[in-house]
């Protein structure tokens, strides 16, 4: 068959056929230069380097006579266990953690992360110092790098100490667990796990958040009284089956009482609700306040033997 396209007609055909590779060059270009992009962008930004930890234990012994008292300041992070003994002296045992990138910056961090310690003789103080105290980081550390700054850290605190001594705590975040003191206790804690094993003192707890667990091991509380205030969580109180005392226990707002301790009766005129109860156990005597936000408050026995 006898072609008869004009040459005009072939250079028209040709000059469309020229335009089509462009526009599909054209189109192709920013998926490649996209992905060249992201390559280039998954290049420049390393994985950072694992996190370090270094962790030293710190211990100090003081003597502390009758009637002394000691203030521990906690950490921001960090939990306090204290024991009473009956040696007439204190024993504070600090698990310090560190951490950051490098050993060097561990090093550095171990200077400024630790606790003080203040005393005379019938008071001795625990004062914990760090990047988060603005002032002491000014004093001791004025250039430190805002990225040490950020480093988390902690402090756990084991602290044995006389049994009649007074005690005022102020804890961060962070279980508490303190048994066996019968002094004054004055505590203001965040929130953590706590547990109290007390049978005697004049107690004032301020907690943020619980759990929060009590136990009574004697029939009789030997001192003032006690009470403990928690803003959110559960608080469960264990008496023993053969207590005496008087209890006042209130939930603020959600939440509800649960008492199942068979001793415990309403005082004469009271009635007792879901969020209010004003109970006494065998003779009465002294008073155990408990107070929850928003929480359970849960009133149980356990054996005398436990």
């Amino acid at each position: 068959m006898r072609n008869t396209l004009t040459p005009v007609s072939k250079i028209a055909r040709a000059a469309c056929a020229l335009a089509l590779a462009c526009a599909l060059l054209v189109l192709s270009a920013p998926a490649q230069s996209g992905r060249q992009a992201s390559d280039k962008k998954s290049a420049a930004a390393p994985a950072p380097p694992p996190m370090l930890k270094r962790t030293t234990t710190r211990r100090e012994v003081r003597r502390l006579g009758y009637g002394g008292s000691i203030t521990l300041y906690g950490a921001p992070e960090g939990s306090i266990t204290i024991e009473a003994w009956e040696k007439a002296e204190v024993e504070i045992a600090a698990d310090i953690e560190q951490s950051a990138s490098t050993e060097e910056e561990l090093t550095r961090l171990s200077t400024i992360n630790s606790f003080l310690l203040d005393e005379d003789m019938s008071h001795l103080r625990v004062n914990t110092v760090g990047v988060h105290d603005r002032k002491y980081l000014k004093r001791v550390a004025r250039d430190l790098p805002k990225t040490l700054i950020a480093m988390p850290w902690k402090i756990d605190y084991r602290l044995r100490v006389p049994v009649s001594v007074d005690l005022e705590i102020y804890a961060g975040r962070g279980a508490l667990n303190i048994i066996g003191v019968e002094g004054a206790l004055r505590l203001n804690g965040g929130e953590g796990a706590s547990a109290f094993t007390l049978a005697g003192g004049d107690v004032e707890a301020t907690l943020r958040g619980g759990p929060v667990m009590l136990r009574v091991p004697t029939r009789n509380w030997r001192g003032r009284g006690m009470s403990i205030r928690l803003a959110s969580g559960d608080l469960t109180v264990e008496l023993p089956a053969n207590f005496s005392g008087d209890i006042n226990a209130d939930v603020l707002r959600a939440g509800r009482i649960e008492n199942t301790h068979p001793g415990l009766a309403p005082r004469e005129r009271t009635q007792p609700t879901d969020h209010k109860l004003e109970a006494r156990a065998g003779a009465g005597g002294a008073t155990l306040s408990f107070t929850v936000g928003d929480g359970t408050l849960r009133i149980k026995q356990v054996s005398s033997k436990q």
